[in-house]
């Protein structure tokens, strides 16, 4: 089976981790298409999430990276992006689970927060954990109602 294609993109606070992930995802075998910045120089990391969350959108299978100090930004911004499902992980388990349960496309790290090893960790679970589908179909497809509300000028109705 052939493995996605990786779009990784940082700012400054997720460039040393950056570095080390796109090594490791090359000598694993993946395409990894970094769309990064490339030191620690303060840039916006809104700008780079968008790259990453369009490329993701645009390339059916891909999966995404996104890294800065904590991940917390780029998580609020790439799931800005209608068809994102970025989550922000702290530990492997996490990082498993919103793969099998939430069929996320986009991964965020905490560049400052996490070591390499675990970040390593994180990674080959949530590429590895095949998306588990059946009850979980009716919670993503309630996400895709309200994208289909709140990206247009009608109310999303609040039901539980």
């Amino acid at each position: 089976m052939k493995k996605p294609n990786i779009y990784i993109g940082n700012d400054h606070g997720g460039y040393t981790l950056k570095v080390a992930l796109v090594n490791y995802l090359t000598e694993k075998g993946y395409e990894v298409e970094d769309v990064g910045c490339h030191s620690e120089d303060i840039v916006r990391y809104p700008y780079y999430a968008a790259k990453v969350a369009k490329a993701v959108l645009a390339d059916a299978g891909a999966r995404g990276i996104l890294l800065c100090s904590t991940g917390i930004g780029m998580s609020i911004i790439a799931n800005k992006y209608k068809g994102i499902r970025a989550a922000l992980c702290y530990s492997s388990y996490q990082a498993k689970m919103t793969s099998a349960h939430n069929n996320s496309n986009i991964l965020c790290l905490g560049g400052r927060c996490i070591g390499v090893f675990e970040a390593y960790d994180m990674l080959n679970n949530w590429l590895e954990t095949p998306y588990e589908g059946g009850r979980h179909d009716i919670s993503l497809g309630l996400i895709k109602d309200a994208e289909e509300v709140n990206f247009s000028d009608v109310q999303w109705p609040q039901k539980e």
